[in-house]
């Protein structure tokens, strides 16, 4: 089958198996599977024009709802977090895409820069993971919740009478959303954040994810999980939200300045981004249903490797190897 715009040929049942298989495991950790795809596309499938930037964004937009679907049936999404996110990147993901057509091309200083990108997270992810932490905090009783500080040490504060307070592990409760801070409470603990942070951080997120072509999920989200410390059960229905509404962004972007680039292929591949979204949905609602039985830790490594494994191929990539 024979796509134009991307100008490759593939076999159809390809596309949306390849997408199935990433979609399953990344979307435990929040993360659509788009920065997978990308290196698929163009080291695989040789889609290498400007426009697999937009047809990844597609991919999130038809992909992304089965995923965010299940994590709001099972009342594990933190609203007051996706719309920071939302807010955030929103604003970055235009000037990613136009930093991408206009002055990132060429995939050969493309792939060093997302290499840049995938390596710094992977390296970070994987320090937090190794290095050593305080001893997990004991549970709550029904009358406190227990508290991080900004030195990762634990305490107890008393409930509330006016604060809902949430049991599962799953489930938070957001008790605080202003345009300071953002707290929630899960399995009794609490963890309170700052609005501007989350925003600030969104808004670089948004820039980076508007070239890369992602959306923003495959960065914020580890950087929720080492900066910011929230557990990644609570994390994942946030950032894949933030990523859908922000790649519609993206992809109506692509598509309004096509014009203004008739010399390059800039606006999505339909056909391609409908085949890596169909398999996609199946890969993300399976993926955020059987989270909630997969450890965190299993988690994190997981995304860790694969955003390594990323970045080391680029890297090889760009030096000819």
């Amino acid at each position: 089958m024979i796509f134009h715009t991307a100008g490759i040929e593939v076999q159809p049942w390809i596309p949306p198996l390849v997408a199935f298989g990433i979609s399953f495991f990344t979307s435990m950790g929040g993360i659509s599977g788009a920065f997978l795809l990308l290196p698929f596309q163009m080291s695989f499938l040789g889609y290498v024009n400007p426009s697999v930037s937009a047809t990844n964004q597609l991919f999130n937009i038809i992909a992304i709802p089965s995923g965010v679907y299940r994590y709001y049936r099972e009342g594990r999404m933190v609203w007051p977090l996706a719309w920071v996110v939302i807010l955030g990147t929103l604003p970055g993901v235009f000037i990613g895409a136009f930093l991408r057509v206009a002055y990132l091309p060429d995939p050969v200083r493309f792939k060093l820069f997302a290499s840049a990108v995938l390596f710094y997270i992977g390296v970070k992810m994987t320090r937090d993971l190794l290095k050593k932490r305080n001893a997990e905090p004991r549970r709550a009783t029904t009358s406190e919740v227990i508290v991080q500080d900004m030195d990762g040490r634990y305490f107890s504060r008393p409930i509330d009478p006016e604060e809902r307070f949430a049991t599962d592990v799953i489930n938070p409760t957001a008790s605080r959303f202003n345009v300071k801070r953002l707290r929630y409470i899960v399995d009794g603990r609490e963890f309170d954040i700052s609005f501007w942070g989350i925003f600030s951080l969104s808004f670089i997120v948004g820039i980076v994810g508007g070239v890369y072509g992602i959306g923003g999920g495959a960065i914020i989200a580890p950087f929720f999980l080492t900066f910011f410390r929230l557990p990644i059960h609570t994390v994942a229905g946030a950032t894949l939200m933030g990523t859908f509404i922000t790649s519609i962004a993206g992809v109506a972007f692509y598509q309004g300045i096509a014009p203004f680039f008739p010399d390059m292929s800039v606006a999505p591949d339909w056909g391609l981004g409908l085949l890596f979204g169909l398999g996609g949905t199946a890969g993300m609602y399976l993926g955020a249903y059987c989270q909630k039985y997969v450890s965190a830790n299993l988690i994190k490594w997981m995304l860790t490797g694969t955003i390594l494994f990323t970045a080391i191929r680029y890297a090889a990539a760009f030096l000819g190897f």
